[in-house]
């Protein structure tokens, strides 16, 4: 049995666009921007939705979105998910980097949320 849920939604922006697509989403949010302290990639807006992460990932390639999916099994829930259609295209440290049937893109990372809230939200799969 491994466990999953939706963690968060990406705002891919083009790397040199990337701190005005932050501040934009900040002030349209009202939350603060607060890069990742261990990445510059990343650029935070905690409190957004709650449960739910929302950042901007500067990103080398066409603006976009997409969701990160946590687990706290990898391999397993890449394997369901590539059952349910999911091609994996690439891995970048923890993270299975996939695209969902219709092309949309979506990564499959570590538990990144309080573990009391992955524990109460995620979903049980056999």
């Amino acid at each position: 049995m491994h466990r999953s849920r939706l963690y968060g939604l990406f705002v891919d922006t083009p790397t040199p666009e990337a701190p005005a697509a932050a501040a934009f989403w900040s002030a349209a949010l009202g939350v603060p921007a607060v890069p990742e302290s261990h990445e510059e990639q990343f650029t935070m807006l905690r409190g957004a939705f709650p449960a739910l992460a929302i950042g901007v990932q500067a990103v080398g390639d066409a603006p976009r979105y997409h969701v990160d999916i946590e687990t706290d099994d990898h391999e397993a829930e890449t394997a369901r998910l590539t059952g349910l259609g999911a091609v994996e295209i690439n891995r970048w440290l923890d993270c299975h980097i996939m695209r969902a049937p219709g092309g949309h893109l979506l990564c499959v990372v570590p538990v990144h949320s309080d573990a009391a809230l992955f524990a109460a939200q995620a979903t049980a799969w056999p």
